[in-house]
């Protein structure tokens, strides 16, 4: 009886992810893709340093990265998510719709590593609808539930 071999992670570097978002620095908020199974699933890093433009003021001596841009790393993991299927992504753009049961459980500082797991709960036509979760060194920091619809981006914004 033979095994069956492990599956080989789907991983996407920053410039594979900039491939699917249009967001850029200083808003990218997705550094690496660490798997993902295409239309259920996905994994994402986001590394947290004290060279995040937003830490000049929120807060100086005191560095928290705010809870809606957590929020908002779940929401670009969740778009590489549903990008990755989409054929013509590059004319496209998601949108929230809405963010429901937002909940933070602990502070993330300069120098964690937040890991984003985000599963489709529900996907038809141009609605998404996911749930996020993210952890620092194990722990749980935060969740959300979020819908986010596609639209076709103004050929200003088309890559």
């Amino acid at each position: 009886m033979s095994e069956t071999p492990e599956r080989k992670p789907r991983t996407l570097d920053v410039l594979a992810i900039q491939d699917l978002l249009p967001h850029r620095y200083p808003i990218l908020l997705v550094d690496r893709i660490l798997d993902y199974e295409p239309g259920a699933w996905i994994r994402g890093v986001k590394n947290i340093t004290m060279g995040e433009l937003i830490f000049q003021g929120h807060f100086p001596k005191n560095p928290v990265f705010p809870g809606v841009l957590i929020v908002e790393a779940m929401a670009q993991t969740g778009g590489c998510l549903v990008l990755t299927t989409v054929p013509n992504r590059h004319d496209k753009l998601i949108y929230f719709m809405a963010i429901d049961n937002v909940k933070f459980r602990k502070p993330v500082v300069p120098g964690d590593q937040m890991i984003m797991d985000v599963k489709v709960m529900t996907l038809k036509g141009k609605i998404a609808k996911l749930r996020g979760e993210a952890f620092v060194d194990g722990q749980k920091v935060a969740e959300a539930e979020f819908m986010s619809m596609l639209v076709d981006a103004p050929q200003s914004e088309a890559q």
